[in-house]
């Protein structure tokens, strides 16, 4: 790997924005970088200092959680730089997917190794997404899970969000519309998938990941409360897509209508109302992974016969 130029941008106002940013610096320095660091104001200057910095910079590392590595895909996508990823946020679904360890320092040597690996971008209404967009109960729990509830409970946050958000779960009507079929159904959330991981850990599917071309698309139709919770442990190991209240497609695109128009959240973010569309980008971004899951993603393709 040839040493060069980071862009260094961290969100100070993530969970772990606090680190030691010295020894993270020192670490880069070390493998030879030169580190450009800088402190978007709020999420949306992340664009804006993608853009002045890109011409001069040769790697761009985002150390935040998945709502700043979201607030920065579009401007990732456009500079069509590699990417590094410092999880520094709660669920940091993005960094479990790839195998990048949540420790900043332990993150920086998989920087410094160099190895990069081409992944895919989910598309919702021109509004970029890495793991899930959600619409219905998925929507619920990112209204209810809130900056000081993150700050405070961590990764429990997610749990405690959840459990309030069941007592406004409700259901609604919606034609999903993808590969010229039609499929109507009365569900309490719909979710597609770009990655592996949402929700501090949940998985889209048991087979799910991020460099595979397909986009999960699965609805769930309403479950009593005892239901759901004993759906729970199927969620973690993304078996729930055997469950026969559950409908599941692999796509590349899809259409999501509903009656009345619904929020659509994208990373835990909301980010637009159906009818909403959805397709894939793939191999959009090069992002640097460790060692374990480049070897991973080369067995998962030699098996595919991709």
């Amino acid at each position: 790997m040839i040493p060069g130029r980071i862009l260094l941008i961290i969100n100070r106002y993530s969970r772990g924005g606090q680190i030691d940013l010295d020894a993270v610096q020192a670490r880069l320095r070390h493998a030879g970088f030169t580190v450009e660091m800088v402190f978007p104001s709020n999420k949306r200057s992340i664009t804006e200092l993608i853009h002045n910095y890109r011409h001069n910079c040769d790697r761009i590392i985002i150390g935040g959680g998945d709502g700043t590595l979201n607030a920065a895909a579009e401007a990732l996508l456009a500079s069509a730089l590699p990417i590094g990823i410092l999880p520094l946020g709660t669920a940091n679904d993005l960094a479990r997917t790839l195998g990048i360890p949540l420790d900043p320092i332990a993150a920086c040597e998989v920087i410094a190794e160099g190895r990069l690996h081409r992944i895919d971008l989910g598309c919702v209404n021109g509004h970029y997404f890495f793991n899930v967009a959600h619409i219905g109960f998925g929507v619920t729990l990112v209204r209810q899970l809130s900056a000081e509830i993150k700050k405070r409970w961590g990764i429990l946050g997610y749990a405690r969000s959840a459990f309030t958000a069941l007592r406004d779960r409700s259901s609604f009507r919606a034609e999903i519309r993808t590969n010229g079929r039609k499929h109507k159904t009365r569900c309490s959330q719909i979710t597609v998938g770009n990655g592996r991981h949402f929700g501090g850990g949940l998985a889209v599917a048991h087979d799910a990941r991020i460099d595979d071309h397909t986009l999960h698309v699965w609805s769930l139709e309403p479950l009593d409360l005892w239901e759901l919770i004993a759906l729970a442990p199927a969620l973690l190991r993304g078996r729930h897509l055997e469950h026969r209240r559950v409908w599941h497609r692999r796509v590349q695109s899809i259409e999501i209508h509903t009656r009345k128009p619904m929020p659509v959240s994208a990373d835990g973010e909301l980010a637009t109302h159906t009818p909403a569309k959805f397709h894939l980008l793939p191999s959009a971004l090069a992002v640097y992974v460790p060692t374990s899951y480049e070897n991973a993603a080369a067995a998962h393709s030699k098996g595919a016969g991709i």
